[in-house]
């Protein structure tokens, strides 16, 4: 049987009339098209039902599913306590999914349980789905931090083990769209909030899941989202499946995007592997950035394959540039994988002899020391992207009014307590921002003062 359907779905509690008492009339498109997901669902049949909500238990890099025989939850903090919601949880379904995962060193399972009553992204979608059907075991899963790649990997495991174990098997992505659409929203206006909204319900319409993968994270925080990575797991469970689908709402009527789709299973379809296309044009794309490598970052490149396959730390080679190994400069080299920081270090001032040497002992601390990531595995090497930015001296100034985002880095510096933020990242647009993550990075609070100096950089890709 394995996977016969799934459907995008929002969460919001007032949508539930003990909750809403009247509000929930403004969202009613909303409201008709859960009606018709559930009646759907009723009429399936599914022996299982795997639904992915953010507000379930979640960690930086480790998904959560779920364990025991099963859960309940209510309305209560929504001052609708007599609205509960029971579950039997499918133990089978949840046991072969975590044997997946540890055989394809996925970072998921059981472990690390924080709250075992149902969530309100869990309990909106049941309140509906239980008036048509409730003879369904569910498998309860939550988001992580880690990429979008890995959220779509899990969902293919899911799928295998739908397959495996003959279940019918319906999979429901919840998650609201973007909360920042109106100044008087939740969380404000952001332009990035409607920007998202038109195009994750015109991905999501398309059945185009490959689109997913090329959400900047930025951009997506920006945006406010909620259910970007409940769908991607959602799409990786339809991986290489031909899917009908159709858009049937959306609605934005309190500063929060609600969006409705459905997808209903027809077959398998080769051309709908959309993780591995998306694989295919990132690595073609760094090979095509390995030819375009200058000295600096074949240095760094050279310095970390060595180090990351054999632990050995090269010697400064003898035939690079005068600029390399005749002066000395302050050296940060940056890691990403999949377009997400996979490592950086850097000091800001030098402590080697040469640009070159510092490049190398960087480049090994990069992919090896930083303690924010484990260290970097030789099967992860073909899809870094590395570079090396050469610092100037720091001037102090005497005001924030003299920094530029774009153009120059920041340190500040509060008695032994120094940090630094590099130029030009991606969104970090602000002056203000930047100062605020360089305090955050030295541990200095936001009404301690600071000194400030600022810098400005040669960044070799």
């Amino acid at each position: 049987m394995g996977i016969i359907s799934a459907y995008m779905v929002p969460h919001p509690p007032l949508i539930v009339p003990e909750i809403g008492r009247g509000e929930e009339r403004k969202i009613q498109d909303t409201i008709h098209a859960y009606e018709e997901v559930a009646r759907r669902i009723g009429s399936l049949r599914p022996d299982t039902i795997v639904l992915i909500s953010p507000h379930q238990t979640m960690y930086a890099d480790y998904f959560h599913i779920s364990p025991g025989a099963g859960a309940s939850g209510d309305f209560g903090q929504f001052r609708a306590g007599q609205v509960k919601i029971e579950a039997d949880y499918d133990t089978e379904f949840v046991s072969l999914l975590c044997q997946y995962a540890v055989g394809e060193k996925l970072s998921a399972g059981t472990l690390g349980e924080k709250d075992k009553r149902l969530d309100h992204g869990t309990m909106v979608p049941l309140y509906f789905v239980n008036r048509y059907w409730t003879r369904y075991r569910l498998v309860r899963i939550g988001l992580s931090g880690l990429p979008l790649t890995e959220h779509y990997r899990l969902g293919q495991y899911i799928q295998s083990v739908a397959d495996v174990l003959e279940r019918r098997t319906v999979l429901i992505g919840s998650g609201d769209l973007s909360h920042r659409l109106r100044e008087d929203g939740p969380y404000g206006y952001q332009k990035e909030g409607p920007e998202y909204d038109s195009r994750i319900m015109d991905v999501m319409g398309r059945a185009a899941f490959g689109e997913l993968l090329e959400f900047p994270e930025d951009f997506c925080e920006k945006a406010g989202e909620c259910g970007h990575r409940s769908f991607t797991i959602m799409a990786g469970a339809l991986d290489g499946q031909k899917v009908r689908s159709e858009r049937l709402s959306y609605e934005g009527p309190f500063g929060v995007g609600y969006g409705i789709c459905a997808y209903e299973v027809c077959g398998p379809d080769t051309e709908r592997r959309f993780l591995e296309q998306y694989q295919e044009r990132l690595l073609a794309r760094i090979r095509r950035q390995r030819e375009q490598e200058d000295a600096f970052v074949r240095l760094a490149r050279k310095t970390i394959e060595r180090y990351v396959r054999t632990g050995e730390v090269i010697r400064q080679p003898e035939d690079l540039p005068e600029e390399m190994s005749g002066y000395r400069a302050g050296v940060f080299v940056s890691l990403k994988k999949d377009g997400r920081l996979r490592g950086c270090i850097g000091t800001i001032q030098a402590v080697q002899p040469s640009i070159a040497e510092e490049i190398i002992q960087n480049a090994v601390s990069a992919c090896s020391r930083d303690p924010r990531f484990s260290p970097v595995g030789p099967e992860e090497l073909e899809q870094l992207s590395i570079s090396v930015d050469v610092l100037s001296d720091a001037e102090k100034i005497d005001s924030s009014k003299e920094l530029d985002v774009k153009r120059y880095g920041v340190i500040v510096t509060n008695g032994y307590r120094r940090g630094l933020l590099l130029p030009n990242l991606e969104g970090v647009d602000t002056v203000e921002q930047q100062i605020a993550i360089a305090r955050q990075k030295a541990g200095i609070g936001e009404s301690e003062e600071v000194e400030l100096e600022r810098f400005e950089v040669v960044r070799h890709f």
